[in-house]
This record gives structure tokens, sequence and C-alpha cells, in this order.
């Protein structure tokens, strides 16, 4: 059995700490306040309040208190909200604290959008923040979020990172997305991951020993063109998809998380419809 905290209660947050919790871990996870507390004791989980822009001694406390032997941080980075370079910041703060508390692990959930604008397949090694400062390819977000991650791969922490493709799952059906789409390309790739293979696929590579870098995207997918339009006729729904392009795109693989033995719940897209 493993102390495991996860800083993060939100929609992977709360699922990932269930399942821990159901393979016999003890697991703590944390919202930023107190009604977020309330919320997660509500649903029989051990909450706890954890603000990442509180001041690093009180939080060092808050996390000292728990002797975790490993630290899930699973928080969005807030881009939308225009708070971008707070991800980064809160990320080397978070490994300062799990240094000086003692955390023999500390596991990233962090996206696909760390890759280049290049129409080809993406696998890990193509984005580091080195690569990332010497490319006009790389978003600045992408930067951001390679930042972040390089403070964790330069902690001295075991470490594993788990760059997450687009999400789908409860209370996200891509079907609901479609109206938000500028245009469609029927070139392509839908890169999507279901929560199931989310949740697991962090599991796994938390109670891992190794210090890795994976993606972690269902395998096989079709263009955005065809997966959108039968999201749209699972759901019902005769919403028009928006103007469809024939513009080519990244194609995320998940090879390395295969050959480490993680088994995908759903190996194709459509089949998370």
């Amino acid at each position: 059995m493993k102390q495991i905290t996860i800083i993060g209660g939100g929609w992977l947050g709360q699922p990932l700490a269930q399942c821990l919790e159901n393979l016999g871990h003890k697991v703590s996870v944390s919202r930023t306040t107190v009604l977020g507390v309330k919320e997660l004791t509500e649903k029989h989980l051990n909450g706890f309040e954890f603000d990442l822009n509180q001041d690093i001694s009180v939080l060092t406390q808050s996390l000292k208190a728990l002797s975790p032997d490993i630290v899930i941080g699973c928080f969005p980075p807030g881009f939308r909200k225009g708070k971008g370079d707070e991800y980064a910041h809160h990320w080397n703060k978070l490994t300062q604290i799990c240094q000086q508390v003692g955390v023999a692990r500390l596991v990233m959930v962090s996206s696909t959008t760390v890759y280049p604008n290049i129409a080809q397949e993406m696998r890990e090694d193509q984005a580091t923040l080195a690569l990332a400062q010497s490319s006009v390819d790389f978003t600045d977000n992408a930067k951001v979020m390679l930042q972040a991650e390089q403070y964790l791969i330069d902690s001295g922490l075991g470490y594993g990172v788990v760059r997450c493709s687009g999400l789908i799952g409860p209370d996200r059906n891509p079907a609901r997305f479609v109206s938000k789409l500028k245009q469609v390309s029927n070139q392509a790739p839908a890169n999507m991951l279901h929560l199931h293979d989310a949740i697991g696929a962090t599991c796994f590579v938390a109670l891992n020993t190794a210090n890795v870098v994976v993606n972690a995207t269902t395998p096989n997918t079709v263009s955005k063109a065809e997966f959108y339009q039968a999201a749209l006729e699972q759901s019902g729904s005769n919403d028009p998809l928006p103007p469809i392009t024939a513009t080519p795109d990244k194609r995320i693989v998940a090879d390395r998380l295969i050959q480490l033995g993680y088994h995908f719940h759903f190996q194709h897209t459509l089949e998370m419809l």
C-alpha cells in the first residue's frame, strides 16, 4: 500500500483518487477552497485544502502532514483564463515542496499541447524544452508546459510525465464541442483519450518505478472530420459539421506507453463514442 496525494481533485483527479483507493492505496486529494474540500468529503474522498498560490512554507507543512510516497499533479494549466505562465511557476513550487517533504515519486498529468505544429507522427523525444527554445514551431503554451515538465525532470525526484491527448468522457461529449469549431479537417488525426484510459495510464505511470515521459492517446484513430461526424450521429444531433478542410496535422503516438506494458481499454477513438 502506498500513501498517494493528488494535487487537483477535478474532473480527472476525483475518479483517479477513487481508482487508486480501489487498488488498496491510501489516497488524499486536494482542492483550492474549503467548499471544494467539502465536495470531496461528500464523495467519501479524503480531501484537503491546497492552493499553489499560497506560501511555500504553509504548503510544505500541509503536504508533510500527509507523508506521501507518491504525489500526482493533476491540475489544468489555465491557458483559457490567461494564466499560462503561472502553470510553470506552480510546478516549480510543487517540485520544491516534494523535495523538502521527501516524496519518492512525483507524477505530472501533462498534455500533448507540448508538441510542435508539424504534420507528422509525434513521439516523446520530439518535444523538449531545449527543442522548443530553438524552434518557431512550438507555441507559447507548449513552451510553458515544457518548462513545467523540465522542473520535474531536473528535480532529482523519481518522476513520470503523462502527456494526455484531448480528453472526453462523462460531461465531455465531443459532440458538444462541434459548435465551437471554426473548421474541421479530413486530413488531421483525431488525437483523443477517454477518461477511463487517462485514469489507467496515470495509475500505471504513478505505480511504475521508471522515470518516464509518455504519450497517453488512443492508439488508433480517424480524421477529425470523421470523428466529429460520428460523435454527432451517436448523440442524435442534427447539427452540421463546420467547414471541412484538407489541412494535415500531427498524430500523437502512444507506442512507448504500450511497450512499457499499459493496455488501453479503448483501442480506437470510434469505440469511445
